[in-house]
């Protein structure tokens, strides 16, 4: 059920979140990085079944980005072996609360054991019809649009598509989450204030908000303080406060 704290058309429909600061996390804490990964699963927990209770249409993640191949080899492997486990351990209580879950990147370059639990994991929630679940994993916004400009080239170089009628639309279409709202929250937690290529195109209006709490401490509160400051917000679009005033009387 929606949180009564919060009337249900000034939430977001779409909430992006760049889960950053396990490693610096677990190192405050005198332990491995590994630690901080592990320990970042009860905030992701946390933060799905708060959005879910509240009415959020869609949350996406960003768990792996694909820059972070360049980390070292055994902190690379170690995360993969934990994306594993999550999937399996965490994929049939999503199920049983009718969520749906998808993952967004290029999957072909994880190994083929991941790409199966990735792909059951997808088939067991796909007709469910509840809060969908990004989990961004080897994504990049650069490589996203670059798919989509591709795949309209072959349009174009088929003669299904002149140059003349490319819009922004055409391209979108082939985006990953095409079927889904552009986001319109963007939290990123560490303190750090970067998109790091992630999601450019669909975070063109979202509002960025920055904490500087480590993901392992992001916690339900602090989803709620999220929420609070961006319904507080006053987002434009390009139009002036009076142009938004007059729009909103109209209605």
């Amino acid at each position: 059920m929606p949180n009564s704290q919060f009337s249900s058309d000034l939430l977001p429909q779409h909430i992006a979140i760049i889960m950053d600061g396990n490693g610096r996390w677990a190192k405050k804490q005198g332990k491995p990085r590994l630690y901080g990964h592990r320990m970042a699963v009860k905030s992701v927990r946390d933060t799905i079944s708060t959005a879910s209770r509240l009415g959020i249409k869609v949350v996406t993640l960003f768990a792996f980005s694909s820059e972070n191949w360049k980390r070292p080899e055994e902190e690379v492997s170690l995360l993969m072996d934990l994306f594993i486990t999550v999937l399996t351990r965490e994929v049939k209580k999503l199920h049983k609360n009718n969520l749906k879950l998808r993952v967004i990147g290029d999957k072909t370059r994880f190994n083929k054991a991941l790409q199966q639990k990735i792909f059951d994991a997808e088939a067991l929630t796909e007709n469910n019809s509840g809060m969908v679940i990004n989990v961004a994993a080897n994504y990049g916004g650069r490589w996203d649009i670059t798919e989509a400009v591709k795949y309209v080239a072959t349009q174009v170089a088929s003669g299904e598509l002149i140059p003349e009628n490319i819009t922004e639309d055409k391209i979108s279409q082939h985006l990953s989450m095409s079927d889904l709202p552009d986001v319109d929250l963007m939290i990123r937690t560490s303190g750090e204030c970067r998109i790091s290529n992630f999601m450019l195109w669909q975070m063109a209006y979202a509002e960025l908000y920055f904490t500087e709490l480590f993901w392992p401490e992001f916690n339900e509160q602090a989803l709620l303080d999220a929420i609070t400051w961006f319904i507080n917000r006053e987002r434009r679009f390009g139009c002036t406060s009076e142009q938004l005033q007059s729009l909103m009387k109209e209605k």
